[in-house]
């Protein structure tokens, strides 16, 4: 087969993951029609959950503020010291085995507790710090420091989690290993990545993660929250936490959901949940290349048919992969042939490397564009006349086009009366955990 028609085959046979502006107008539409239903208590895949965070930091906070950011197979603890708009931040990556994530809650939240006391002792910290605690799993929260966990997402599996809520947990375990830090606010990743950005830039209203897993969150009208029972004193807003994850779940998305994402779904910890987030997320995108390249290597499209035990493996094609593939520049495959080294394929040529790279830029860039109509709902839905979202996670962080790719679809989506700016969120989900819980201490002071 010439090797022009051997690519123009592969073009074909991913064609299905390019999405025209038609079709992502329609995941739009379907997505306000979700947001509209879980705001009014009516049946939605979209929980729309109060996050109970009514206001962004206006920087008059002082002091030392902890933060836990935990939502993936690492978690951070960091220390945090403001004054005026001055910003001092240290932090410690600490690790959580596969046997604990999938083994009690009290294992997972002992072994926090533990590495809390580590980084406490290590800089001789006083005494009851307060601490924001960014818990990035689906929760129902009921207030400031209390949040139920819905179900666990992101390969976790703790037992006895599920409906207890996660301070009341933290706490007990702290108090088992005799940990003095006071917890004052548990948030999600999206509302600390919203915080973190409002700090730098004040028109922040949306936050957006696109790493292992995605999410976003956005400052609504009280006035639109049937769900709301709380005060209604000004400011007269609250973060919403979409979870728009499991937006597609009732089978709304199938109409663009290709054979690959079935397979993947199937495969998965929990079939048929969290759809959307099984086409963008850094989890679930490696995955899709891997299974597109098994199918074109079955068809002796790729590699001259020959595979190998690494690249038949699930999950072996790692996210990151894709994002390197795609940092090589035009005709240059430096990336491309140490990633195939690394899935022990040997004797690629220049049209395999091409024809990868045309697979992960597929795969790629539906992600970024599912997103881009994602917050194109949110900035249509808010209409502001500029609203700074804050994005962060290892897809946005890494990948080489991913905020050019974003920015342009947004811009093609939004209505040009409502201008944006897409921020990265620098020091993560946990400096935002600490404005929140600064916040808190401020208000809880006036």
């Amino acid at each position: 087969m010439a090797n022009t028609k051997k690519r123009i085959v592969v073009e074909g046979l991913t064609r299905e993951f390019v999405l025209p502006n038609d079709k992502l107008q329609r995941v739009s539409d379907l997505l306000l029609h979700e947001f509209k239903c879980g705001l009014n208590n009516e049946p939605s895949t979209l929980k729309m959950l109060i996050t109970f965070v009514r206001d962004v930091s206006n920087g008059t906070e002082r002091g030392k503020f902890l933060a836990l950011d935990l939502g993936g197979t690492n978690f951070r603890v960091l220390l945090i010291e403001l004054d005026s708009n001055k910003f001092g931040m240290d932090n410690e990556i600490f690790a959580i085995p596969q046997e604990i994530m999938l083994g009690t809650g009290q294992q997972l939240f002992d072994h926090i507790a533990e590495c809390l006391l580590k980084f406490a002792d290590s800089r001789n910290l006083p005494k009851n710090l307060p601490l924001g605690f960014t818990f990035s799993f689906p929760c129902r929260q009921e207030g400031l420091t209390k949040a139920r966990l819905i179900t666990w997402t992101k390969g976790f599996k703790c037992s006895g989690v599920e409906n207890e809520d996660v301070v009341q947990l933290l706490r007990e375990s702290m108090r088992r290993l005799d940990v003095h830090i006071d917890v004052v606010a548990v948030v999600n990743d999206t509302t600390g990545t919203l915080m973190s950005c409002a700090h730098k830039s004040p028109d922040c209203r949306a936050g957006i993660i696109v790493g292992t897993g995605t999410n976003a969150c956005y400052m609504e009208r009280l006035d639109n929250v049937r769900t709301w029972n709380g005060e209604r004193d000004e400011p007269s807003q609250v973060i919403i936490n979409t979870e728009w994850g499991a937006f597609g779940d009732n089978g709304c998305l199938n109409y663009l959901r290709t054979k690959y994402d079935h397979e993947v779904d199937a495969c998965s910890l929990n079939p048929g949940l969290q759809l959307f987030e099984k086409m963008i997320s850094g989890m679930y995108m490696g995955e899709i290349a891997r299974r597109i390249i098994v199918e074109m290597i079955e068809q002796k499209l790729l590699f001259k048919g020959n595979t190998s035990e690494k690249m038949n493996t699930p999950y072996a094609f790692k996210s990151k992969y894709i994002s390197e593939v795609e940092s090589d520049p035009k005709h240059s495959y430096t990336q491309t042939k140490l990633v195939l080294k690394k899935m022990n394929i040997e004797g690629a040529d220049e049209d395999d490397y091409e024809c990868l790279r045309l697979i992960c830029t597929r795969v790629s860039t539906r992600a970024a564009h599912l997103v881009s109509a994602g917050i194109a709902t949110i900035l249509n839905r808010m209409q502001r006349p500029h609203t700074t979202v804050g994005v962060d996670g290892s897809v946005y962080r890494y990948h080489p086009h991913f905020h050019k790719l974003m920015e342009e679809k947004i811009s093609e989506l939004t209505n040009p009366e409502y201008k944006f700016g897409l921020m990265l969120s620098e020091d993560g989900s946990g400096r935002g955990a600490a404005l929140v819980a600064a916040v808190a201490c401020r208000e809880h002071e006036q």
